[in-house]
C-alpha cells in the first residue's frame, strides 16, 4: 500500500495546485489541467487508504453543510460519505425550517451556517441563470465573513449540481472511464457519444450533458453531442467544448442523428434533458409564480418529447458502436423501458448488462467529492497523505 500512496504523492508534487487551497469547486472549466488531475489523483489515493483500512480523517471535528434544492440520492449520500470519510459531520440546511422563509438574506444565511463549517455543498440545478449565480453569492458572503473576522475559517463551496455544470458527476464519470480503459493515456481518440434520449418526463437539467462535453473534450477524446433539433444546450458551453478539443488534440461536433453519434463509439451516454429555451421559459414562469403557465409548458414539452420516442438506447443501437461493445454510461436513475416506465431512455436488457459498470461509475463520486474537499483544506496534500500513513496509519475499522 505504501508504494501505491507514494505513486500518488509523487504525482501531486509535479502539479501546480496551490490555487486549490482555501478555494471552491464550482465549474470544471474554471480549474486547470493540473488541478483536475490532482482531484483524480487524490480520489484514487483516498480509495486506496480506505481499501487498506487506513483512516483518512484529516478533521477531528467540524461541519459539512449541505443544501439540496432538488431531489438527490447518489449525490446526497456521496457528499455525506465524503465528509464522514474526512472526519466532518454533515448538517443538512432545510430552507423550509430556516429563517430564509422570513426574509433572511443570502449573506446572513451563509455566515450563520458557517461558524464551524469547513465545507458547504449546494445543489441548485432547476432554473437557468440561478444556480451558479447563487453559489457565487454564497462564496462571496463567506469570503467576506472570513476577511472581516466573523468566521474562523473560510468554508469551501462544492457544486453538487447547478444550472450550468455537474462537476462531481462528470468527474466521477471521467475517473470511471480512466480506470475502464486502463489510464488517461489510453483515452486519446476514444469516441464518446453524449446523446439526448427520450423520457416521459420534462424539465431535466442541462448540467449533465454540459458537464460531460465541457470535461471530456480536455482529454483528446472525440466527443459527439447528439440531440433532436430544438434540444440545444448552452452555446457558451459548446464553444468551450470546441476550444478544449482543439487544445487537447481531440474533436468536438454536434449531430441531430443518434445513430451517427453511436457509430463506432467507444462510450455512449444516452440521457434526457430539456431544451435550453424551454428551461429559460420555465425559470421566468416560476419567477412570476405562474402555475398555469408552468402546467401548459409541461404539457407542451411532453408532447414534443413524444415525437422522438425512437431516440432510445436499444440493443440495435448498441450494435452500431465499436465492435458492438461500447461502454454504456448514465448518471442514474435511468428511465428504463418496461421497468421504470413504459418507454424510456434505455432498453432493459442493455441497462441490465451494464448494471455493474454503472454502479462502479457511481462509486467514484464519494471519492471525487472527498478529493475536492481534501485539496481545498490541505495546503500540502502530499504531506497530508503521508501523515495519514505515518506510524503505519490509523485503522479505520478496529
Amino acid at each position: 500500500m505504501g508504494l501505491n500512496i507514494k505513486k500518488y504523492t509523487e504525482e501531486l508534487k509535479n502539479l501546480n495546485i496551490e490555487g486549490m487551497f482555501d478555494n471552491d469547486f464550482l465549474l470544471t472549466w474554471e480549474k486547470t489541467d493540473d488541478e483536475i488531475k490532482a482531484v483524480f489523483t487524490v480520489a484514487d489515493a483516498l480509495r486506496c487508504l480506505r481499501e487498506n483500512n487506513v483512516s483518512a480523517r484529516i478533521f477531528d471535528s467540524g461541519l459539512a453543510v449541505s443544501l439540496f434544492r432538488d431531489n438527490s440520492t447518489r449525490t446526497r449520500f456521496s457528499y455525506a460519505s465524503a465528509a464522514n470519510m474526512l472526519g466532518l459531520a454533515v448538517q443538512d440546511l432545510d430552507e423550509g425550517k430556516s429563517q430564509i422563509a422570513h426574509g433572511e438574506t443570502v449573506r446572513e444565511t451563509a455566515n450563520m451556517i458557517s461558524f464551524m463549517a469547513d465545507v458547504i455543498g449546494i445543489r441548485d440545478d432547476m432554473y437557468i441563470g440561478k444556480g451558479n449565480t447563487y453559489m457565487k453569492e454564497v462564496a462571496h458572503a463567506v469570503q467576506q465573513g472570513f476577511i472581516e473576522g466573523v468566521l474562523e475559517q473560510r468554508p469551501t463551496l462544492v457544486n453538487l449540481q447547478c444550472d450550468i455544470d455537474h462537476p462531481t458527476q462528470s468527474m466521477a464519470d471521467m475517473l470511471h472511464i480512466i480506470h475502464h480503459f486502463g489510464g488517461v493515456e489510453n483515452l486519446k481518440g476514444k469516441k464518446i457519444a453524449m446523446s439526448w434520449a427520450y423520457s416521459p418526463s420534462y424539465g431535466k437539467p442541462l448540467s449533465v450533458p454540459q458537464g460531460v462535453i465541457g470535461l471530456m473534450t480536455r482529454f483528446g477524446m472525440d466527443v459527439c453531442l447528439a440531440h433532436p433539433e430544438g434540444y440545444e444546450v448552452m452555446e457558451d458551453v459548446q464553444k468551450l467544448a470546441a476550444k478544449n478539443a482543439e487544445l487537447s488534440g481531440g474533436t468536438y461536433r454536434k449531430t441531430y442523428d443518434m445513430k451517427d453519434a453511436f457509430e463506432n463509439a467507444d462510450i455512449v451516454y444516452p440521457k434526457s434533458w430539456a431544451p435550453y429555451a424551454a428551461m429559460e421559459k420555465r425559470t421566468d414562469l416560476y419567477a412570476e409564480n405562474n402555475q398555469q403557465g408552468i402546467d401548459e409548458l409541461e404539457k407542451e414539452l411532453l408532447s414534443h418529447n413524444a415525437k422522438f420516442m425512437n431516440w432510445t438506447c436499444t440493443e440495435e443501437m448498441m450494435k452500431l458502436t465499436r465492435d458492438g461493445k461500447a461502454l454504456y454510461m448514465h448518471c442514474l436513475p435511468a428511465d428504463i423501458t418496461g421497468v421504470s416506465c413504459e418507454h424510456g431512455e434505455v432498453e432493459a436488457s442493455v441497462f441490465d448488462r451494464y448494471r455493474k459498470q454503472q454502479y462502479l461509475e457511481a462509486g467514484f463520486k464519494p471519492y471525487i467529492i472527498a478529493a475536492m474537499m481534501f485539496l481545498a483544506k490541505s495546503k500540502n496534500p502530499e504531506k497530508m497523505l503521508n501523515k495519514l500513513l505515518s506510524g503505519g496509519g490509523v485503522p479505520r475499522c478496529l
